[in-house]
């Protein structure tokens, strides 16, 4: 007795007119059923996320200072004028962008071994090795912030003494306050990007690492032709979740330096003007442009990996 296999996607049926595929009967009772479960928590999710995002765009086209409400004039795109004719808005967006290309790069890479040690790792080591490798990212970030700031320092850290760097103010320098806040987000962070990877190593099928060490490949040459290759949903799933975080950071920023030295990033700029100098018109339009700045990431990064999440999970 012979049984025939039924291929991937066997419920979608070909349009006679071959423009588009028809889906069967089956395939579109479960994709209703999936609406009616999750339709209430993306109507929800929709309208939380979609309300102050409205309501900046729209608070974007007024000059409106909190103090003043009576003086609140429709101005359009002036907004935008200003913030982009402004040297502060490149420079926080400067910071931005390398605090995010760099804590992202590092994050990765650690990440990535510290993934395959929790992959590799056997018996009674494993649960404490993956318990230690998550603990920075278990700690409140604001609580993270305030343990790197009091470490470096002026008057209270430890670590300038370490270094040899007694007397030097890290968070007066533009550089070195930079960088520390890249550390405080690379030691706070990189668990999560471990985590994410050590599920895409799972996927990795065995069958395949073992053929191609038979064939005499060597480790190295495994991890980039059969290990990679495979992850690259997950790589691109880490790399866009974190990019998306890094991009926003505020608290390390508004914590250690609170924007001095020049070390203001856009979520901080929005912040200052929206609420310490309650300009809520121009705070509205950063607020904006940073949404447009995430968008974009969002938009380079599955342009760049071209990956295709549905199919990769059904054919996991």
């Amino acid at each position: 007795m012979s049984t025939t296999a039924t291929p991937l996607g066997a419920d979608i049926a070909t349009d006679p007119k071959g423009k588009r595929p028809r889906a069967s009967d089956k395939a579109r009772s479960e994709a209703k059923l999936g609406w009616m479960l999750a339709g209430p928590a993306f109507v929800i999710l929709v309208a939380v996320t979609g309300y102050p995002i409205l309501q900046a765009l729209y608070e974007s086209l007024f000059s409106f200072r909190l103090t003043a409400p009576a003086d609140r004039e429709f101005v359009g795109l002036k907004n935008y004028g200003v913030i982009l004719s402004d040297g502060l808005w490149w420079s926080a967006l400067g910071n931005t962008a390398l605090i995010t290309v760099v804590t992202v790069a590092v994050e990765l890479v650690i990440g990535f071994a510290l993934a395959m040690v929790m992959h590799k790792v056997l018996g009674w080591l494993r649960p404490i090795v993956r318990t230690a490798i998550l603990i920075p990212y278990a700690i409140i970030t604001v609580v993270s912030a305030y343990a790197w700031q009091y470490a470096f320092g002026l008057t209270t850290g430890f670590m300038n003494a370490v270094l040899g760097l007694d007397d030097y103010d890290v968070f007066a320098n533009k550089w070195s306050a930079l960088a520390v806040i890249c550390l405080s987000e690379i030691w706070k962070t990189t668990p999560f990007i471990s985590l994410l990877l050590l599920a895409g190593l799972a996927q990795v099928p065995s069958d395949m690492t073992e053929a191609a060490k038979v064939d005499g490949a060597t480790a190295w040459e495994r991890l980039w032709k059969v290990t990679l290759p495979n992850m690259k949903a997950s790589i691109m799933v880490a790399l866009l979740f974190r990019a998306l975080d890094a991009f926003r950071i505020f608290d390390n920023v508004y914590i250690m330096t609170n924007g001095a030295a020049g070390t203001e990033t856009v979520s901080s700029l929005a912040y200052n003007q929206t609420i310490s100098r309650l300009e809520i018109g121009l705070g509205s339009a950063v607020s904006v442009l940073l949404f447009v700045c995430v968008l974009l990431i969002c938009f380079v990064a599955i342009k760049v990996f071209r990956v295709d999440l549905a199919r990769a999970r059904g054919e996991g």
